[in-house]
Protein backbone atom coordinates (compact mmCIF):
# COMPACT_ATOMS: atom_id res chain seq x y z
CA UNK A 1 0.00 0.00 0.00
CA UNK A 2 1.13 3.52 -1.28
CA UNK A 3 1.38 6.49 1.05
CA UNK A 4 -1.34 8.09 -1.50
CA UNK A 5 -3.53 4.92 -0.64
CA UNK A 6 -2.90 4.41 2.91
CA UNK A 7 -4.63 8.36 3.18
CA UNK A 8 -7.37 7.57 0.79
CA UNK A 9 -8.19 4.00 2.64
CA UNK A 10 -8.17 5.66 6.15
CA UNK A 11 -10.60 8.86 4.64
CA UNK A 12 -12.90 5.97 3.57
CA UNK A 13 -12.64 4.15 6.88
CA UNK A 14 -13.95 7.67 8.35
CA UNK A 15 -16.35 8.11 6.24
CA UNK A 16 -17.74 4.67 6.97
CA UNK A 17 -17.28 5.26 10.92
CA UNK A 18 -19.03 8.07 10.13
CA UNK A 19 -22.32 5.87 8.61
CA UNK A 20 -22.62 4.26 11.81
CA UNK A 21 -25.37 6.63 13.06
CA UNK A 22 -26.64 6.55 10.11
CA UNK A 23 -27.56 3.64 9.18
CA UNK A 24 -28.60 2.88 13.05
CA UNK A 25 -31.19 5.55 12.51
CA UNK A 26 -32.72 3.99 8.76
CA UNK A 27 -32.55 0.97 10.84
CA UNK A 28 -36.09 0.07 12.89
CA UNK A 29 -35.15 -2.04 15.33
CA UNK A 30 -34.28 -1.49 19.02
CA UNK A 31 -31.04 -0.86 19.97
CA UNK A 32 -30.21 -3.71 21.44
CA UNK A 33 -31.33 -6.35 18.03
CA UNK A 34 -29.00 -3.14 15.91
CA UNK A 35 -26.08 -3.66 18.31
CA UNK A 36 -26.08 -7.76 17.97
CA UNK A 37 -26.77 -7.44 14.19
CA UNK A 38 -23.48 -5.18 14.31
CA UNK A 39 -21.75 -7.26 15.85
CA UNK A 40 -23.27 -10.60 14.47
CA UNK A 41 -21.86 -9.72 10.89
CA UNK A 42 -18.96 -7.79 12.48
CA UNK A 43 -17.68 -11.21 13.35
CA UNK A 44 -18.62 -12.53 9.30
CA UNK A 45 -16.16 -9.53 8.13
CA UNK A 46 -13.90 -9.77 10.27
CA UNK A 47 -13.26 -13.90 9.73
CA UNK A 48 -12.92 -12.66 6.16
CA UNK A 49 -10.38 -9.79 6.95
CA UNK A 50 -8.16 -12.14 9.34
CA UNK A 51 -7.86 -14.68 6.15
CA UNK A 52 -6.95 -11.80 3.91
CA UNK A 53 -5.00 -9.80 5.63
CA UNK A 54 -3.21 -13.18 7.04
CA UNK A 55 -4.00 -12.27 10.50
CA UNK A 56 -2.50 -14.54 13.18
CA UNK A 57 -0.30 -14.86 15.95
CA UNK A 58 0.20 -16.15 19.56
CA UNK A 59 -3.02 -17.01 21.08
CA UNK A 60 -4.09 -14.58 23.70
CA UNK A 61 -2.91 -15.33 27.44
CA UNK A 62 -5.36 -15.67 30.37
CA UNK A 63 -4.93 -12.36 31.26
CA UNK A 64 -5.26 -11.09 27.82
CA UNK A 65 -8.61 -13.04 27.54
CA UNK A 66 -9.49 -11.38 30.25
CA UNK A 67 -9.22 -8.01 29.27
CA UNK A 68 -10.54 -8.70 25.93
CA UNK A 69 -13.85 -9.94 27.44
CA UNK A 70 -13.77 -6.84 29.11
CA UNK A 71 -12.82 -5.13 26.16
CA UNK A 72 -16.34 -6.81 24.61
CA UNK A 73 -18.56 -5.68 27.08
CA UNK A 74 -17.42 -1.83 26.62
CA UNK A 75 -17.90 -1.87 22.99
CA UNK A 76 -21.28 -3.38 23.33
CA UNK A 77 -22.27 -0.18 25.87
CA UNK A 78 -20.65 1.91 23.90
CA UNK A 79 -22.16 0.91 20.52
CA UNK A 80 -25.66 0.35 22.71
CA UNK A 81 -25.76 3.59 24.22
CA UNK A 82 -24.78 5.23 20.92
CA UNK A 83 -27.54 3.83 19.21
CA UNK A 84 -29.88 5.07 22.13
CA UNK A 85 -29.10 8.23 21.29
CA UNK A 86 -29.63 8.33 17.79
CA UNK A 87 -33.01 6.95 18.42
CA UNK A 88 -33.70 9.53 20.70
CA UNK A 89 -32.10 12.79 19.56
CA UNK A 90 -30.40 11.86 16.44
CA UNK A 91 -27.50 11.11 14.34
CA UNK A 92 -25.55 14.62 15.07
CA UNK A 93 -25.94 15.06 19.16
CA UNK A 94 -25.36 11.38 19.30
CA UNK A 95 -21.87 11.77 17.58
CA UNK A 96 -20.90 14.78 18.85
CA UNK A 97 -21.79 13.22 22.44
CA UNK A 98 -19.73 10.47 21.49
CA UNK A 99 -16.89 12.62 20.04
CA UNK A 100 -16.29 13.76 23.96
CA UNK A 101 -14.24 10.56 24.03
CA UNK A 102 -10.77 12.58 23.93
CA UNK A 103 -11.48 14.46 27.05
CA UNK A 104 -12.36 11.26 29.13
CA UNK A 105 -9.55 9.65 27.56
CA UNK A 106 -6.81 12.28 28.42
CA UNK A 107 -8.87 12.70 32.05
CA UNK A 108 -8.57 8.52 32.68
CA UNK A 109 -5.52 8.03 31.45
CA UNK A 110 -3.32 10.11 33.64
CA UNK A 111 -5.50 8.78 36.75
CA UNK A 112 -5.10 4.82 35.55
CA UNK A 113 -1.44 5.14 33.99
CA UNK A 114 -0.81 7.32 36.79
CA UNK A 115 0.85 9.81 33.76
CA UNK A 116 0.92 13.57 34.40
CA UNK A 117 -1.43 15.31 32.68
CA UNK A 118 0.14 18.57 30.62
CA UNK A 119 -2.01 21.82 31.33
CA UNK A 120 -2.32 21.85 27.48
CA UNK A 121 -4.36 18.43 27.52
CA UNK A 122 -6.49 20.04 31.16
CA UNK A 123 -7.72 22.82 28.46
CA UNK A 124 -8.50 20.24 25.62
CA UNK A 125 -11.05 18.70 28.23
CA UNK A 126 -12.45 22.22 29.00
CA UNK A 127 -12.83 22.96 25.07
CA UNK A 128 -14.63 19.90 24.84
CA UNK A 129 -17.05 20.74 28.28
CA UNK A 130 -17.19 24.11 26.42
CA UNK A 131 -18.28 22.49 23.06
CA UNK A 132 -20.47 19.85 25.09
CA UNK A 133 -22.56 23.15 26.33
CA UNK A 134 -23.22 24.71 23.45
CA UNK A 135 -24.26 21.72 21.90
CA UNK A 136 -26.78 20.91 24.71
CA UNK A 137 -30.60 22.50 23.39
CA UNK A 138 -31.72 23.16 26.50
CA UNK A 139 -30.50 21.79 30.35
CA UNK A 140 -33.77 19.54 30.75
CA UNK A 141 -33.52 15.99 31.14
CA UNK A 142 -37.93 15.81 30.16
CA UNK A 143 -36.38 17.06 26.47
CA UNK A 144 -35.27 14.14 24.08
CA UNK A 145 -32.23 16.43 22.48
CA UNK A 146 -30.80 16.82 26.04
CA UNK A 147 -31.47 12.60 27.27
CA UNK A 148 -29.94 11.95 23.86
CA UNK A 149 -26.79 14.07 24.34
CA UNK A 150 -26.55 12.21 27.46
CA UNK A 151 -26.55 8.81 25.92
CA UNK A 152 -23.71 10.13 23.47
CA UNK A 153 -21.47 10.86 26.06
CA UNK A 154 -22.19 7.78 28.37
CA UNK A 155 -20.80 6.40 25.07
CA UNK A 156 -17.90 8.13 24.62
CA UNK A 157 -17.05 7.15 28.10
CA UNK A 158 -17.18 3.82 27.25
CA UNK A 159 -15.43 3.59 24.14
CA UNK A 160 -12.60 5.55 26.31
CA UNK A 161 -12.28 3.29 28.55
CA UNK A 162 -12.22 0.58 26.09
CA UNK A 163 -9.02 2.29 23.92
CA UNK A 164 -7.35 2.56 27.36
CA UNK A 165 -8.02 -1.22 28.37
CA UNK A 166 -6.59 -2.21 24.63
CA UNK A 167 -3.59 0.19 25.64
CA UNK A 168 -3.35 -1.87 28.75
CA UNK A 169 -4.07 -5.73 27.44
CA UNK A 170 -3.99 -6.48 23.83
CA UNK A 171 -0.18 -5.63 23.51
CA UNK A 172 1.04 -8.35 20.95
CA UNK A 173 -2.06 -9.49 20.13
CA UNK A 174 -3.38 -9.08 16.11
CA UNK A 175 -6.02 -6.04 16.08
CA UNK A 176 -8.04 -8.03 13.55
CA UNK A 177 -8.00 -11.58 16.28
CA UNK A 178 -8.47 -9.16 19.15
CA UNK A 179 -11.27 -7.22 17.54
CA UNK A 180 -13.00 -10.16 16.24
CA UNK A 181 -12.79 -11.46 20.21
CA UNK A 182 -14.56 -8.80 21.10
CA UNK A 183 -17.37 -8.64 18.78
CA UNK A 184 -17.99 -12.05 19.03
CA UNK A 185 -18.55 -11.55 22.80
CA UNK A 186 -20.99 -9.22 21.93
CA UNK A 187 -22.78 -11.44 19.79
CA UNK A 188 -22.51 -14.25 22.60
CA UNK A 189 -23.72 -12.10 25.13
CA UNK A 190 -26.78 -10.49 23.56
CA UNK A 191 -27.86 -13.70 21.35
CA UNK A 192 -29.80 -15.35 24.67
CA UNK A 193 -32.04 -12.45 25.17
CA UNK A 194 -32.74 -11.49 21.51
CA UNK A 195 -33.17 -14.82 19.96
CA UNK A 196 -36.72 -14.52 20.03
CA UNK A 197 -37.00 -11.27 18.32
CA UNK A 198 -35.00 -11.89 15.39
CA UNK A 199 -38.14 -13.05 13.81
CA UNK A 200 -40.02 -9.93 13.86
CA UNK A 201 -36.71 -7.70 12.55
CA UNK A 202 -37.62 -6.37 9.39
CA UNK A 203 -36.84 -7.42 6.79
CA UNK A 204 -34.85 -4.19 5.56
CA UNK A 205 -33.55 -3.73 8.52
CA UNK A 206 -31.16 -6.56 8.05
CA UNK A 207 -29.54 -4.58 5.12
CA UNK A 208 -28.85 -1.47 7.36
CA UNK A 209 -27.26 -4.13 10.24
CA UNK A 210 -25.32 -5.76 7.03
CA UNK A 211 -23.97 -2.72 6.39
CA UNK A 212 -23.14 -1.72 9.81
CA UNK A 213 -21.09 -5.12 11.10
CA UNK A 214 -19.11 -4.83 6.92
CA UNK A 215 -18.39 -1.92 6.14
CA UNK A 216 -18.62 0.25 9.25
CA UNK A 217 -16.99 -2.26 10.89
CA UNK A 218 -15.43 -4.96 9.65
CA UNK A 219 -14.07 -3.64 6.52
CA UNK A 220 -13.10 0.17 8.46
CA UNK A 221 -11.56 -1.50 10.49
CA UNK A 222 -9.24 -3.76 8.43
CA UNK A 223 -8.79 -0.68 6.13
CA UNK A 224 -7.73 1.59 9.18
CA UNK A 225 -5.20 -1.64 10.68
CA UNK A 226 -3.51 -2.04 6.89
CA UNK A 227 -3.12 1.67 6.75
CA UNK A 228 -1.39 1.84 10.32
CA UNK A 229 1.52 -0.19 8.32
CA UNK A 230 2.08 3.10 6.02
CA UNK A 231 0.46 5.70 8.36
CA UNK A 232 1.82 6.72 11.44
CA UNK A 233 -0.57 6.37 14.53
CA UNK A 234 -1.26 10.25 14.91
CA UNK A 235 -2.05 10.81 11.24
CA UNK A 236 -4.79 8.30 11.61
CA UNK A 237 -6.20 9.65 14.37
CA UNK A 238 -6.38 13.41 13.32
CA UNK A 239 -8.12 12.22 10.24
CA UNK A 240 -10.47 10.06 12.21
CA UNK A 241 -11.54 13.15 13.87
CA UNK A 242 -13.52 14.35 10.95
CA UNK A 243 -15.87 11.19 11.44
CA UNK A 244 -18.39 13.13 13.17
CA UNK A 245 -18.03 15.90 10.29
CA UNK A 246 -19.29 13.09 7.82
CA UNK A 247 -21.73 11.45 10.19
CA UNK A 248 -23.22 14.95 10.79
CA UNK A 249 -23.43 16.47 7.01
CA UNK A 250 -24.78 12.89 5.69
CA UNK A 251 -27.38 13.49 8.29
CA UNK A 252 -28.10 16.43 7.10
CA UNK A 253 -28.77 15.38 3.74
CA UNK A 254 -30.72 12.32 4.49
CA UNK A 255 -32.81 13.11 7.45
CA UNK A 256 -32.71 17.30 7.41
CA UNK A 257 -31.32 17.18 10.38
CA UNK A 258 -29.87 20.48 10.22
CA UNK A 259 -27.82 21.71 12.97
CA UNK A 260 -28.15 24.74 14.68
CA UNK A 261 -26.02 27.35 15.46
CA UNK A 262 -24.94 26.32 19.05
CA UNK A 263 -24.29 22.55 17.36
CA UNK A 264 -22.23 23.63 15.17
CA UNK A 265 -20.01 26.08 17.62
CA UNK A 266 -20.00 23.05 19.92
CA UNK A 267 -19.02 20.44 17.13
CA UNK A 268 -16.04 22.63 15.91
CA UNK A 269 -14.57 22.96 19.41
CA UNK A 270 -14.96 19.36 19.95
CA UNK A 271 -13.65 18.26 16.82
CA UNK A 272 -10.57 21.22 17.38
CA UNK A 273 -10.12 19.35 21.15
CA UNK A 274 -10.58 15.77 19.30
CA UNK A 275 -7.19 17.01 16.80
CA UNK A 276 -5.12 18.68 19.08
CA UNK A 277 -5.52 16.38 21.50
CA UNK A 278 -4.61 13.64 18.75
CA UNK A 279 -1.82 15.68 17.63
CA UNK A 280 -0.25 16.20 21.06
CA UNK A 281 -0.50 12.53 21.76
CA UNK A 282 3.09 10.34 21.82
CA UNK A 283 4.03 7.27 19.98
CA UNK A 284 4.32 6.13 23.32
CA UNK A 285 0.88 6.40 24.52
CA UNK A 286 -0.75 4.75 21.50
CA UNK A 287 -0.18 1.51 20.95
CA UNK A 288 -0.69 0.91 16.84
CA UNK A 289 -0.80 -2.92 17.34
CA UNK A 290 -4.01 -2.77 19.43
CA UNK A 291 -7.11 -2.01 17.92
CA UNK A 292 -6.79 1.58 19.01
CA UNK A 293 -8.83 3.73 19.36
CA UNK A 294 -11.52 2.69 16.27
CA UNK A 295 -13.26 -0.24 16.89
CA UNK A 296 -15.78 2.22 16.51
Amino acid sequence: MTHRNALLAIHFGALMFGLSGVFGKLAESAPVIITLGRAGFAVVALLLAAHFLRSGGAAPSPRQRAGLLLGGLLLGGHWLTFFIAVKIAGVGIATLGFASFPAFTVSLEGLLFRERTRPVEFGMVALVCVGLLLVTPQFDLASDSTLGLIYGILSGLMFALLSLLNRAVTRGVDPVQAALWQNGIILLCLLPFTWSSLPAVPAMDWLWLALLGVLCTGLAHSLFVASLKVLKARTTSVIFALEPVYGIAIAWWLFNEQPSLGMLAGGALIILASVITSRLKTPAVTNPASPIAKTR
